[in-house]
């Protein structure tokens, strides 16, 4: 995700979805806080904050689930 991206995001105070595998279960929903060169903090609606991977696929929330292009190339 570059960087105009995510500060559109934050800026707009947009919900997002960062789809790591594929269980929706394991999807982190919440806002952009901050991120830097290897990271990305998304505040979830409990106002927990959690730090993760910039390299996770992270799309709006109001688009469909998507899963991450290359997932299916690791099985």
């Amino acid at each position: 995700m570059d960087e105009l991206t995510l500060d559109q995001y934050r800026n707009e105070g947009t919900f997002v979805r960062v789809v790591r595998d594929f269980l929706e279960i394991n999807d982190v929903k919440g806002y952009v806080v901050a991120w830097d060169d290897d990271t990305v903090m998304i505040r979830r609606r409990n106002r927990r904050v959690v730090k993760l991977k910039r390299s996770y696929f992270i799309q709006r929330m109001d688009e469909p689930r998507q899963l991450p292009p290359g997932l299916l190339e690791d099985i």
